[in-house]
C-alpha cells in the first residue's frame, strides 16, 4: 500500500494495521502484488522497475542462527543522498561525558517539552556504558514529544532501540512497514532501520534503551521447557508499506554517539517489498507468561526477561530487557517481595503503569531508578514491616501495574545532564534508613555497651 502521512489519518491507519507474526522468522511481504521476486533475490531486472538492496544487520559469515539480514526492493536505492554533517544532539547524548556513579540514584519524571518537540528532539539521555563503535554496551533514555516527525526520518547505526511508551500511542513508520505502539507495548527497531514517529495523542512519553551489543533474542528456557516467558508468536512484524514522496526529507542518523544529518530528495521509506529477518517488531508486555514460586522461596528476577543480548560468556548478557506485570503470590512461609540483594550486574527501573493503589517505591510513570553494580537495595523499612507482620500468607493477586527493567553486566555511567538534573533525587538514600534492630543483644554485650 502507498501511504502519505500528510493525507492519511494516523489513528485510523494504526488501528487497521495487519501484521506478520513470529520473532526471528524469515518473513516476506509485498505492498504491490508481484513486487517480490520469486526464486532469485537478485533478478536481472527486478519487478516493477524497483531497485534491489541488501541490508546486513550482522556479519555475513556468522552462524545461520545469528544471521540478521533483509532483501529490499525499493523505488530508489538508499545510496541516493548527499553528504552527512554533524548536528547538535540536544539532550540525546553519546557517552563521551558520562561518569561512573556508585550511589543509588533516582529521578522524577522530566518536565513537559517545548511546543514542537518531536520524538528525536525529545530524547533525553540518562547514561550507559560501552562503545557503540566496538559493538558493546547499552544506553538508557526517556522521550517526551508533543509533535509528530514531519519530512524527517531517523536511524540508529549504533544499535537496536527498544521503545516503551507510558503515555500516548505512536504510529511508527519504518522501511519495512508500520507499527502501532501503545502504552504497555514495546517496539524493537533494529540497528540501522530508518523510521518516523507520528503521535496519536497530544503528548507522548516513554523509555528507550539502546543495545550496542549482539542483537536481542528470546532467552533460552532450559528446564522451563519450550513454553514460558515471551512467546515468539506474540511478536508482530509489519507488512510492507511504502511512501512515494518526492520532496526534501531530512535523514538523521546516530553514528558512534553523535547525530548526523543529510537530505534526500524523496522519502527513504520507499520499500515496496522485502524478505528477511532484520525487521522491526511490536510486543504487548501483558502477553508475557510470568513464571514464579509455587511452593517456597523466591525466584531470581531473571524469570522476567523478555529479550536478551548475549555475550561470548554463556549466561552473561550485554543487556536484558525485563518486564514485571501482575501475578499471583502463593509462596508458603516465605518473604514474598524481593529480598535485599547486591547484584554483580546493574539495573535501571522504569514505570509504565502504577498499580491501582498509587505509586510504589519505584515511583510514577516517567521516573527512573538506578542500582549500579553491587549497590545494596530492596524494600524500604515500611514495606519490610508490612511484609514480615502480615497475619497470614494466603494466595494473593498482586497488581503492581507495569514496570520495566534494563539489566546490564556493567555499571551505567551517567551523563552530566543526568548527574545535574533538577529531577534527580539527591536524598534517595534516606529511604533505606530507620530499619529497627530485631536481633536481641546478649547480656554480656549489654554490659559492655553500658560501660
Amino acid at each position: 500500500m502507498s501511504t502519505r502521512s500528510d493525507q492519511a489519518d494516523p489513528r485510523k491507519t494504526a488501528e487497521s494495521l495487519e501484521y506478520l507474526h513470529g520473532f526471528g522468522n524469515l518473513h516476506s511481504s509485498e505492498a504491490v502484488p508481484g513486487a517480490l521476486p520469486a526464486g532469485n533475490s537478485t533478478p536481472h531486472r527486478p519487478p516493477l522497475g524497483l531497485y534491489t538492496e541488501r541490508f546486513h544487520g550482522a556479519s555475513m559469515t556468522e552462524p545461520r542462527g545469528n544471521s540478521r539480514q533483509a532483501w529490499m526492493y525499493r523505488i530508489r536505492p538508499s545510496a541516493q543522498h548527499g553528504p552527512f554533517s554533524r548536528i547538535d544532539g540536544g539532550t540525546f547524548r553519546g557517552l563521551a561525558d558520562a561518569q561512573t556513579e556508585m550511589n543509588r540514584s533516582s529521578w522524577n519524571p522530566q518536565p513537559d517539552p517545548k511546543p514542537g518537540t518531536d520524538f528525536v528532539s525529545g530524547l533525553w539521555t540518562f547514561g550507559g556504558h560501552g562503545d557503540p563503535a566496538e559493538r558493546t554496551g547499552m544506553a538508557v533514555h526517556v522521550y517526551a514529544a508533543n509533535a509528530s516527525m514531519k519530512d524527517t526520518v531517523f536511524s540508529n547505526s549504533d544499535g537496536e532501540m527498544l521503545i516503551t511508551p507510558f503515555e500516548g500511542a505512536l504510529l511508527v513508520r519504518t522501511e519495512f512497514g508500520l507499527l502501532h505502539v501503545k502504552p504497555g507495548d514495546v517496539a524493537l527497531i533494529p540497528r540501522g532501520v530508518r523510521f518516523r514517529v507520528e503521535l496519536l495523542d497530544a503528548m507522548a512519553r516513554g523509555y528507550v534503551a539502546e543495545n550496542f551489543g549482539r542483537p536481542l533474542v528470546l532467552p533460552e528456557l532450559g528446564p522451563l521447557g519450550s513454553t514460558a516467558l515471551a512467546d515468539p508468536k506474540d511478536f508482530r512484524a509489519p507488512v510492507a508499506a511504502y511512501e512515494d514522496v518526492e520532496r526534501p526529507v531530512q535523514a538523521i542518523v546516530k553514528y558512534c554517539g553523535e547525530l548526523w544529518s543529510s537530505t534526500y530528495d524523496h522519502s527513504p521509506l520507499d520499500v515496496v517489498a522485502w524478505h528477511g529477518n532484520h525487521v522491526p517488531y511490536v510486543y504487548d508486555l501483558h502477553s508475557f507468561m510470568t513464571v514464579g514460586t509455587l511452593s517456597h522461596g523466591h525466584a531470581d528476577p531473571s524469570v522476567y526477561t523478555v529479550l536478551t543480548s548475549p555475550t561470548d560468556t554463556p549466561g552473561v548478557a550485554n543487556f536484558d530487557f525485563c518486564s514485571v506485570v501482575g501475578r499471583w503470590e502463593v509462596a508458603m512461609d516465605s518473604f514474598r517481595p524481593p529480598y535485599y540483594h547486591r547484584n554483580i550486574g546493574s539495573e535501571f527501573v522504569g514505570i509504565v503503569k502504577t498499580p491501582p493503589f498509587g505509586p510504589t517505591m519505584f515511583g510514577e510513570p516517567g521516573a527512573g531508578m538506578l542500582h549500579n553494580m553491587l549497590a545494596p537495595h530492596g524494600l524500604w523499612p515500611e514495606g519490610d514491616v508490612a511484609t514480615t507482620n502480615a497475619a497470614a500468607l494466603e494466595p494473593e493477586w498482586i497488581d503492581i501495574g507495569l514496570a520495566i527493567f534494563y539489566d546490564s553486566r556493567l555499571p551505567l555511567k551517567l551523563t552530566r545532564q543526568a548527574l545535574e538534573s533538577p529531577q534527580r533525587q539527591h536524598d534517595f538514600d534516606k529511604h533505606w534508613q530507620g530499619f529497627e534492630r530485631r536481633f536481641p543483644r546478649s547480656p554480656l554485650q549489654e554490659d559492655i555497651n553500658a560501660r
